[in-house]
């Protein structure tokens, strides 16, 4: 949240005040916001939805004009029914990919060193979507993954020593201060001494 921030701070909102601010943002925002890929993907599914509908309009705008011919319009209706079929079976395979896609990326986010690489070992096939939208199947897949190839994924105690960018009250200073600064003379003589 570097952009509010920088925003706030142009504001004139004090130091003191911005990590509570942003706190408070941060609690507040995912009630109401809908996170990015979840957005991509519904987007996805609203424009393959408009595409389906306006060629199903041409279709039935053209069986309009042929409608006399009737063998000719039984067979031109079987035709574009298995073509209609067809098309949503693969609307929902892409869709049903899309949403995969996005589990996996969201699952590995900060996990995994090349997450292009981990994605490509993950079988999509063995993996189903439920009812909540959750995908059944992932955590196994990884959990076999990170045993078996270990070194694609960071280390826990890593990333949990790595501390979130930002401000730290107090922080910046010198946990250990040096002692008064002694003399080279000084020093030499306290190293030998020991």
């Amino acid at each position: 949240m570097d952009w509010l921030r920088e925003l706030l701070k142009k504001l004139g909102v004090e130091d003191s005040k911005l990590d509570g601010i942003i706190a408070e943002v941060s609690k507040e925002l995912p009630k109401h916001t809908v996170p990015k890929d979840k957005y991509n993907e519904l987007s996805e599914a609203k424009k393959k939805a408009e595409k389906d509908v306006a060629d199903r309009d041409k279709q039935i705008e053209e069986l309009g004009k042929t409608a006399g011919l009737s063998e000719d319009l039984k067979k031109q209706i079987e035709t574009l029914q298995t073509e209609n079929n067809s098309a949503k079976e693969k609307y929902e395979a892409d869709l049903k990919e899309l949403q995969l896609t996005n589990a996996i990326k969201t699952a590995l986010t900060g996990q995994v060193h090349n997450e292009k690489v981990v994605t490509g070992l993950i079988n999509k096939e063995k993996l189903v979507i439920g009812d909540d939208g959750h995908v059944v199947g992932l955590e196994e897949q990884l959990t076999k993954l990170k045993t078996s190839d270990a070194y694609l994924f960071k280390d826990d105690s890593q990333q949990q020593q790595q501390t979130p960018p930002g401000f730290r009250v107090g922080g910046g200073g010198n946990p250990n201060p040096p002692a008064a600064t002694a003399s080279l003379k000084d020093a030499i003589a306290a190293h030998f001494q020991k």
